[in-house]
């Protein structure tokens, strides 16, 4: 079994395929350099991590580099795989990992590791360095995880600490080096501990790692062009990072301590990299993103801009993250112009006192302030998250979150919906904070308990963290290299996705500690300040004086302020040259709105609107992609052609596309249909359908696009049917019992009815479909069948339905054959 029908036989398959729009798949021969850059999670959780795409991008520009992409394989995947002893391959060449130079990891979570472990096996390489030898790539990984390395340090070759933009090269140009003069191993390793933010553990001397920093953002934008998915995935739109760093001071917020100092991108620079995203991908959302969206100094400029910019063309603004102090009148109203994407914010404590020992500083006042406004812009729902087990918590902190909730909601008129997200806090790295101790599973269950029971307003609602998780979350984040075992023993064990509620098997993680004489308790404890900690080989720039200086700070409740706004609080993270506060520049003007404060009913009515019947092939691994996803493609691909879609009215408007059927995953077809409606045409169908095909995905391909007229039938009125082919592949032709399938065949036809039992979700239903089967030949010699199925409006029979129930045939057969749809039947 190869690895395209290996695809055809698990979930979600497009995670698998690669050739999205975007993507580049350079000639691997003629590429010296081979990285394969890695993420431990799900396809559609690493194609939303902008971080790689940067990466992705950097790396390509390079022509002696190729710089492919690979994601964790799903559990049914990785049995797969092992089952047929196929390794784990990238997307773009599908070359095992075990066949690249470098595989670079993005650790962005601490319930990955196993993950990291399960692609390294799979991809026939050794979990430990130690166990590596000359042949096997060299491991590195990045991210926030690597700010305490320790656990991972078994199996990491390399860590680069900090922001990867600069470093990369320098790794790549260190790689390029190490292959023409056939450096070994260990002159490899040599070379990469000699960068600056390496940490090499094999070779660690004892001087603590500095951190990288870009110190200009806007000489290194965004990806103009990245890669646009093949599914949705958890944050399916354009990622402007418009700042990176944040000095607000929260003392539980890792995030902000070791990105520090705060840099903006300017105004000038996100416009154009906003306009280049969107015409090279046909998103319809642009996130600005930043830990605090809201502290951009430009902030109301930008969204002004990018409003008059977009607007009529309905692309939404987000800004998840919002602190309820920096929310204006001006900001919610450019958010809720398009479409009222979620709204979410984090007072993280419920009493002022406890906000001011963790340093938050925002007032009930303006949670209380912000909320109103939100409500009255038209919002039904805020999300409000809070953290438990802070420092100094106590019972009225907790009730506190009880109350603020209920006060949120009265700005709804009681007419709203309230949600209380509650997370466990965990003592992370490089913080003020994190001396102190992580409470336990048995006092968050108690915590969340009360909470819950606490609130019976059916306008409030309340979901909490998995504490299982936020325990091995504590664990990871301020454990030592002895970690090591325990991930690789419940990795042994057949731990996998251990940040997924679903697929999280704690007592494998129990049995580990239990088994290797380790308590989870000597790591969530309260530490001191002599001792030494497992992360102190790194150095995030903020000086452990000053962390130490506001954990007193925190326990007297003293707030301290952000350096952007007054004096330097000697953090350490500056040097004030290279290394600074970076703000966006003023400009020469401010921009004015000039779009009404709400949106009229219809803003776009002076039109003219064309009607076109698109007809296209889907073949290749395109067969695999779902109906959903093929919408999404072909909706994207138009918006880049610059064209405009009529849309539907309501509250959630979608562009006027319609298709004659659905067809299954796994089937190929000659000639789908599809009606659209575009508005202002500027191209004719021949040159649209060619500008359309260059921004699908592999194995997409519009073959005729016409003008159609109202009053044209709509496609389910005139098509009949359909013809499809049935190929079986060389390798299953010995097991097809021909003779017994050209009776069951003869059977069938002869028969006056034919009844198929279909499994929905909430029942079993018996569906007559011999008068849906017009002919159905069997053709031994060429290995072929072939079969026309009537479309009716009150049902169809499916090509499977065809070969496992009227031809009786084993249902694991069916996504190994090749099922074409050949010809569309029309009504005369």
């Amino acid at each position: 079994m190869n690895q395209e029908e290996l695809f055809a036989t698990v979930s979600k398959p497009s995670r698998y395929l690669g050739g999205e729009v975007n993507s580049i798949k350079k000639d691997f021969a003629a590429c010296p350099v081979h990285i394969a850059l890695a993420f431990p999670d799900t396809y559609e959780v690493g194609m939303s991590h902008l971080g790689l795409q940067i990466l992705y991008a950097i790396l390509n520009r390079y022509p002696d580099i190729a710089a492919e992409r690979c994601y964790a394989p799903w559990p049914d995947m990785e049995k797969a795989l092992r089952t047929a002893r196929l390794p784990l391959t990238t997307l773009e060449s599908r070359r095992p990992l075990s066949a690249f130079d470098l595989i670079g990891f993005s650790l962005q979570y601490e319930l990955s590791y196993t993950n990291v472990l399960n692609m390294l096996d799979l991809g026939g390489i050794p979990l430990r360095c130690a166990d590596r030898t000359q042949d096997d790539p060299l491991i590195i990984a990045g991210g926030p995880c690597t700010f305490n390395p320790a656990p991972m340090a078994p199996f990491i070759d390399a860590f680069v600490i900090g922001e990867g933009e600069e470093v990369i090269s320098e790794i790549a140009a260190a790689l390029r080096e190490a292959k023409a003069r056939g450096y070994d191993r260990e002159r490899k390793l040599e070379q990469l501990a000699a960068i600056p933010g390496i940490y090499v553990p094999a070779l660690f001397s004892g001087s603590r790692v500095r951190k990288r920093i870009v110190s200009d953002l806007d000489s290194w934008p965004v990806p103009s062009n990245p890669i646009v998915p093949l599914m949705k995935t958890i944050h399916d739109r354009i990622t402007l990072e418009i700042a990176r760093g944040c000095t607000r001071g929260c003392r539980f917020c890792q995030a902000g301590m070791v990105w520090r100092p705060v840099r903006e991108r300017n105004l000038s620079t996100l416009e154009h990299s906003a306009e280049e995203q969107l015409c090279s991908t046909g998103y319809d959302e642009l996130s600005l993103l930043s830990l605090s969206s809201g502290d951009y100094s430009r902030i109301e400029d930008l969204l002004i801009r990018l409003m008059n910019r977009y607007y009529s063309r309905r692309i939404a603004l987000s800004l998840p993250s919002l602190r309820s102090e920096t929310l204006t009148r001006t900001l919610i109203e450019n958010i809720r112009k398009v479409r009222k994407t979620s709204f979410t914010l984090a007072p993280e404590a419920g009493t002022q006192r406890l906000r001011n020992v963790i340093n938050k500083g925002n007032t009930e006042e303006d949670l209380l302030a912000t909320t109103a406004q939100v409500f009255a812009a038209g919002w039904k729902a805020v999300k409000l998250y809070f953290m438990i087990g802070l420092p100094s918590e106590q019972q009225e902190d907790l009730d506190g979150i009880i109350e603020l909730g209920h006060r949120v909601l009265k700005q709804a008129r009681n007419r709203g919906q309230v949600t209380l997200s509650l997370s466990t806090f965990v003592p992370k790295p490089h913080t003020p904070f994190q001396w102190h101790r992580q409470i336990g599973m048995d006092e968050i269950a108690e915590k969340q308990l009360y909470l819950r029971n606490s609130i019976r307003n059916r306008n409030i609602s309340v979901k909490v963290h998995d504490r299982r998780m936020s325990l091995l979350e504590g664990l990871f984040s301020r454990g030592d290299q002895s970690l090591g075992h325990i991930i690789e023993k419940v990795f042994r064990l057949g731990g996998r996705f251990d940040g997924w509620s679903d697929q999280l098997r704690f007592d494998l993680w129990e049995q580990a500690l239990e088994d290797l004489n380790l308590s989870a308790d000597a790591y969530l404890r309260e530490r001191t300040f002599e001792e030494d900690l497992p992360w102190d080989v790194v150095d995030c720039g903020v000086s452990r004086d000053y962390l130490h200086r506001e954990f007193q700070n925190s326990l007297s409740g003293q707030l301290t302020g952000d350096c952007r706004r007054g004096a330097c609080l000697q953090c350490g993270v500056c040097d004030f040259k290279q290394i600074r506060i970076e703000k966006a520049q003023d400009e020469e003007e401010k921009p004015e709105q000039i779009l009404p404060g709400h949106p009229p009913e219809k803003p776009e009515a002076d039109f003219q609107v064309s009607r076109l019947r698109m007809i296209f092939r889907k073949g290749g691994t395109a067969r695999l992609l779902s109906h959903l996803e093929i919408t999404e493609a072909l909706i994207r691909a138009i918006k880049k052609t610059g064209e405009s879609f009529v849309f539907t009215e309501g509250f959630h408007p979608h562009p006027k596309i319609s298709f004659a059927f659905a067809t299954a995953v796994g089937l190929e077809s000659e000639g789908e249909y599809a009606d659209i409606q575009l508005k202002n045409l500027s191209a004719g169908p021949a040159v649209l359908a060619g500008a359309i095909n260059a921004g699908l995905p592999a194995g997409l391909e519009v073959t005729k696009m016409e003008k159609i007229f109202p009053g044209h039938p709509s496609l389910s009125d005139i098509i009949r049917g359909f013809v499809y082919e049935v190929t079986v592949p060389e390798n299953l032709q010995s097991a097809m019992e021909w003779p017994r399938m050209e009776e069951r065949a003869a059977e069938f036809l002869r028969a006056s009815s034919f009844s198929v039992v279909r499994e929905t979700k909430d029942k079993t239903v018996l569906r007559e479909i011999r008068s849906l089967v017009e002919e159905l030949e069997l053709s031994p010699e060429s290995g072929k069948l072939r079969f026309h199925l009537l479309f009716r409006k009150e049902g169809s029979v499916k090509p499977s339905e065809i070969l496992t129930e009227v031809l009786n045939l084993n249902k694991d057969f069916v996504p190994l054959m090749r099922i074409r749809k050949v010809k569309t039947l029309f009504s005369s």
